[in-house]
């Protein structure tokens, strides 16, 4: 598939209403959609892992201490999948990020279309793409961690399988740790299914305290590779400095 060649999908993704992702993320710090691609979509966009013309950079994650694998991110402009799925994603988070950073005292409204969203980011000196591709292996996983990337950050980043949990690979779970003040860490295991997409906070999230809500940091990883390969498509939504 070349970087201007469509991907087959049709005139609009089967994505769950705002209101639906908001409550699976207030309710569970997560929530997983429907398959938002088909299983030929996921092996086109798979394929793309092996176009480096496509990527500006690609990181050995054992090489820094990340955990073992590799991502690759894209470089502009996006292929049109990609570019696809990332304004389509953020147009629906959109509202959702405004009315969590209302409950975390940070009043901020992002506007409700990426691109004036990437505007912004720019204008803050963030200009370079952030989506990536990540390929696991067996034994391969990624430590827990936040995608920030520079001052402006959206608060939401989405994970999409590209490959079907327990056939094309065991173990692998995305994982999620949750601090809130004064109270152990709650982790969170998630089983990708292949074509949809797991959304959670980048950094923080309002969580239901005594007196209103309080801030819970968020991070996530992947668990450890059994067998077979992992292959996702990671879509934050802001840009990067470097």
């Amino acid at each position: 598939m070349s970087a201007n060649q469509k991907s087959g999908m049709g005139a609009a993704l089967p994505l769950p209403a705002a209101e639906v992702l908001e409550h699976d993320l207030r309710a569970a710090g997560h929530a997983v959609t429907p398959p938002l691609l088909t299983a030929a979509e996921c092996a086109g966009l798979r394929k793309l892992f092996d176009r480096p013309d496509l990527f500006r950079k690609t990181v050995d994650m054992g090489r820094h201490a990340y955990g073992s694998g590799l991502y690759r991110y894209f470089d502009y402009p996006l292929p049109e999948p990609v570019a696809r799925l990332r304004s389509a994603l953020y147009a629906r988070l959109a509202p959702v990020a405004g009315r969590m950073a209302a409950d975390l005292r940070r009043p901020r409204s992002y506007p409700p279309e990426l691109e004036d969203y990437l505007a912004e980011c720019h204008a803050a000196g963030q200009r370079r793409a952030t989506p990536l591709m990540l390929s696991y292996g067996p034994g391969d996983y990624n430590r827990l961690h936040q995608d920030l990337y520079g001052a402006e950050h959206f608060p939401l980043q989405a994970v999409i399988g590209l490959n079907a949990p327990g056939t094309d690979y065991e173990g692998g779970e995305f994982l999620l740790m949750e601090n809130r003040p004064r109270q152990q860490s709650i982790g969170t295991a998630v089983a990708i299914p292949q074509g949809a997409a797991v959304i959670f906070p980048v950094a923080e999230r309002p969580a239901p305290g005594a007196r209103g809500y309080v801030k819970a940091a968020m991070r996530h990883g992947v668990s450890r590779v059994r067998s077979g390969h992992r292959l996702t498509l990671g879509l934050i939504f802001h840009d990067a400095t470097k």
